[in-house]
């Protein structure tokens, strides 16, 4: 009945098969099981000692004052920029008009708006989600830079999305212009 390749197999380690004797022996615990049974406190095993400490205090590496300060004028730079768009954008957004024509001359279509007055609300919202995207970007940069953090990224991804929120919401009304779509549709098929 038994086996002569199982028993030729070597002894396991690490307590995949050990038992609970050949387990403590490992980790050196007494045998709590019969203190428990008997009622008594298991003995407490010494605890091990932590290594002394150094004489001196750990330095940060030399690198970590000057990446924060890199990175603070980074974030610092990418949020004045960041600014300087939004101001010079919020004057053509909200007027739509004069943005639609523009760009429309820019992609070389041929039209005219059906009702300019039909996307005015449209860039006011635009200019609503750059000016409070900015806002909010700004509060959650000087969090994170406050708390110590690599920041410079926040208004890279900001920027991005926000502004193809706002330049969504500034295509909606052009591409629902049926004179534009037919325009653009002309000017594609050229």
């Amino acid at each position: 009945m038994s086996d002569p390749d199982r028993d030729a197999r070597p002894r396991p380690q690490f307590g995949e098969y050990a038992s609970p004797e050949e387990q403590r022996a490992r980790i050196r615990q007494p045998d709590a099981t019969w203190a428990l049974q008997s009622g008594q406190a298991p003995a407490e095993a010494d605890p091990p000692s932590a290594p002394p400490a150094p004489a001196t205090p750990a330095r940060a590496p030399a690198a970590h004052p000057r990446r924060r300060t890199i990175d603070r004028i980074a974030t610092f730079a990418l949020l004045g920029y960041g600014l300087f768009q939004v101001l010079t954008s919020i004057p053509a957004l909200t007027d739509f008009p004069a943005y639609a024509d523009m760009l429309l001359e820019i992609m070389g279509a041929q039209a005219e708006l059906s009702d300019p007055a039909a996307g005015r609300g449209w860039g006011i919202a635009a200019a609503l989600v750059l000016g409070l995207g900015w806002i909010a970007t700004a509060w959650v940069s000087w969090r994170s830079l406050r708390a110590a953090r690599l920041t410079f990224w926040i208004p890279l991804v900001a920027g991005i999305v926000f502004n193809m929120i706002a330049s969504t919401l500034m295509l909606i009304p052009l591409l629902n212009d049926p004179a534009v779509r037919g325009a653009l549709a002309a000017v594609v098929g050229a």
